[in-house]
């Protein structure tokens, strides 16, 4: 039997790659993982987390404001970005830190080094040292794009966003999907002046309309500028005093410019291809529903497969290709209807189909409300929900739900148990409220609208 220098090698420590190689390690495989940057990927280190930060702190802003009418009497509120910054280079320090300790007490070596393959049980480290595994898999992630125009280099992706020093007072963010409002929301409840440029008529393109709707008017009730039908043609000037040129010929100055406009697969110069692996046409990684390429060696999971960009994916592929390859449990990767969230303010949860995808293929029943919170009434606040739940008439069982509002995030996590167990509109309907919260109109919403 030929030996091998280690059982698995993980090139990339973000979500999945390090769940892939705890769970394998815990299974009895030597495992070694490669990251060039920092362990926690673009999740932890420069993405979901400290984009979470952010938005926590944006909403104290509105949480001042309304205040005043439940009785407090408050002094001027000041916000200090570079404490801010400060504040979250050190919680995601210290979140590093544990994924290296995790990975250390779970027994994985850990290379601080680029490493890319050199066949099909090889690897090669950027000094030079080669090393041979049993089986490799590719957790590399993906990478914010900026489209080739003139003036590419005056402009800033997600990636550059967290590493702001100061807050400008202007901002122009070019894309509409999770990031790009997310970024436009918080930073207007920080006192920017925010400009969304977007190719389409509302945000969030592959979201339920009525979220979409929802979310588009509220961004602009409070403040945000929104520029539908548009593309960047331009961008001019300097640091801190910018100009960008429409594609309709309209200028906007901003001190600074962020380009949401989509991720790539981290792929290039890793050797896949000479390898013999196969790549889609946007440089993602083909696999299986196990996660194996074509090259019965090697596998890849996460967002390198461009298949579901969401974390969450990520940790599921990652644990079931440890379960797969060394925990003698092959396990085909099963998500099932997918909750996710969308941190704007206010904010999106949403699971299963939208309005649209359901009325293609079902006979639907539709449910729907919009209310005022109740943590808004004393308020003055002008907020308001949005609840809809889709329902297929011959079979009862709910198609989808989406929720705009306070908390929304929180409430979709265990909505989409319901629907994973298969739920009907009768299990809804069965289900007591817990009074008062917004929640209760999950299970109390009784008449259809449609």
């Amino acid at each position: 039997m030929t030996e091998f220098d280690c059982d698995l090698f993980v090139i990339g420590g973000g979500s999945g790659g390090v769940r892939a190689a705890r769970i394998s390690a815990t299974h009895g495989a030597k495992v070694m993982l490669a990251e060039e940057y920092r362990v926690g990927g673009t999740c932890v280190i420069r993405g979901c987390v400290p984009k979470k930060l952010y938005v926590y702190a944006s909403r104290f802003a509105d949480d001042f404001e309304n205040a005043r009418g439940f009785g407090w009497s408050l002094s001027e509120a000041k916000f200090d970005f570079a404490a801010l910054k400060a504040s979250k280079d050190r919680e995601i320090d210290r979140l590093e830190a544990a994924y290296r300790n995790n990975l250390g007490r779970s027994g994985v070596e850990i290379v601080t080094e680029r490493a890319i393959i050199a066949g099909p049980h090889a690897i090669m480290l950027a000094s030079g040292r080669k090393i041979s595994a049993r089986t490799i898999l590719v957790a590399t992630g993906g990478h914010p794009v900026i489209p080739d125009l003139p003036g590419r280099e005056l402009a800033n992706d997600s990636n550059d966003f967290f590493e702001w020093k100061s807050l400008p007072k202007s901002v122009a963010i070019i894309g509409a999907g999770y990031i790009g409002v997310e970024f436009a929301c918080l930073l207007q409840k920080l006192g920017c002046q925010v400009t969304v440029i977007l190719r389409r008529d509302h945000v969030l393109p592959r979201f339920d309309h009525d979220l979409r709707m929802g979310l588009t008017e509220a961004m602009e009730r409070g403040g945000i500028k929104i520029i539908p039908h548009s593309a960047i043609a331009s961008i001019s000037g300097k640091p801190d005093d910018l100009v960008v040129t429409t594609s309709n010929h309209e200028e906007i100055a901003v001190e600074r410019v962020i380009f949401a406009t989509g991720r790539a697969p981290n792929t290039r110069g890793l050797g896949l291809a000479e390898a013999g692996v196969h790549l889609d046409d946007q440089g993602g990684v083909i696999v299986d529903s196990y996660s194996k390429t074509n090259v019965p060696s090697i596998y890849a999971v996460g967002d390198v497969t461009n298949r579901i960009q969401l974390t969450p994916v990520a940790i599921r592929e990652g644990h079931a290709f440890a379960d797969t390859v060394f925990g003698n449990l092959p396990t085909p990767v099963d998500i099932g209807p997918v909750p996710t969230a969308v941190f704007s303010t206010p904010e999106i949860g949403t699971v299963g189909l939208t309005e649209k995808e359901a009325r293609e293929t079902h006979d639907v029943v539709l449910f729907k409300t919009g209310f005022r919170p109740m943590h808004a009434t004393l308020s003055g606040s002008s907020e308001r929900m949005m609840m809809k739940i889709l329902v297929d008439r011959p079979t009862d069982r709910v198609l989808g739900v989406h929720i705009l509002g306070h908390g929304a995030g929180e409430m979709i996590q265990l909505v989409g148990i319901a629907m994973r167990m298969g739920a009907t509109k009768r299990d809804f309907d069965q289900t007591l409220a817990v009074h008062p919260t917004a929640a209760e109109e999950l299970v109390t919403l009784r008449t259809p609208v449609s």
